[in-house]
């Protein structure tokens, strides 16, 4: 169980380090067929929170704060009602809702663009409670939060760090959150730090590679991470 895991951590992390998401949407559901899915969140969760320090300066400078720092709160204050609808669901329609998170986040990608303008202050608000609530049930803040950015003609540098800014403060929040109602335990904690070094080293791969590449083929990377993970979790589900 603990190699499956680590591979999957590995992987996981590289696509993160690559695009600056995706690790939850990929790890969760996979992580779902070796522990329950509450579980497999709260590893999410957990994991995400580990990694989430690695590189924070340049992430911080390069990242469009006004947004991102908003989105952020607005997801804090968001993430303990979804951890609570996880309490009440049982783990077969948690299973097929985390499922139905990973589909909606590529159908979301392949919108088309929003033009020169920046979203508004309503559509920012709604976008980061949005993610807080799928951080509590699904450890999945970026459905909402990757069409946000990647649908701005924005460069891809900005788009990384703005959604790698978000996603520490919605791990940070998952995990007070968890760790408040009960949903963490010390398995899951020692399982996210035996999985650590496989996460960073998946995570300080990917980052490598982030910068060698076009930004439209980057793009075209997101959305192709996204489809594989909608695939892949529907595939595991049946």
């Amino acid at each position: 169980m603990l190699a499956a895991a680590a591979a999957m951590t590995f992987g996981a992390a590289y696509v993160r380090g690559l695009t600056g998401f995706g690790m939850a949407i990929i790890l969760v559901p996979l992580l779902g067929l070796i522990v329950t899915p509450a579980e497999a969140v709260v590893l999410g969760i957990l994991l995400q929170v580990l990694i989430g320090p690695v590189g924070i300066k340049i992430i911080y400078a390069d990242a469009h704060r006004k947004s991102a720092l908003s989105i952020a709160a607005y997801a804090v204050m968001a993430t303990p009602l979804g951890i609570w609808l996880l309490q009440q669901t049982t783990p077969d329609v948690a299973r097929l809702l985390i499922v139905m998170i990973a589909i909606g986040a590529f159908i979301l990608i392949l919108l088309p663009p929003r033009g020169e303008l920046r979203p508004g202050p309503q559509e920012t608000a709604l976008t980061g409670i949005a993610s807080g609530i799928l951080t509590g049930f699904a450890a999945m803040p970026g459905p909402p939060v990757v069409p946000y950015y990647l649908r701005q003609p924005i460069p891809p540098a900005e788009a990384r760090a703005s959604m790698m800014l978000v996603f520490f403060a919605t791990a940070i929040a998952g995990t007070i959150s968890s760790l408040a109602l009960g949903l963490a335990s010390w398995r899951l904690l020692l399982l996210s730090l035996i999985l650590f070094p496989p996460m960073l080293a998946g995570n300080w791969l990917g980052a490598k590679s982030f910068g060698t590449i076009p930004a439209h083929i980057w793009r075209l990377f997101v959305a192709l991470t996204l489809g594989l993970a909608a695939i892949s979790a529907v595939y595991r589900l049946f």
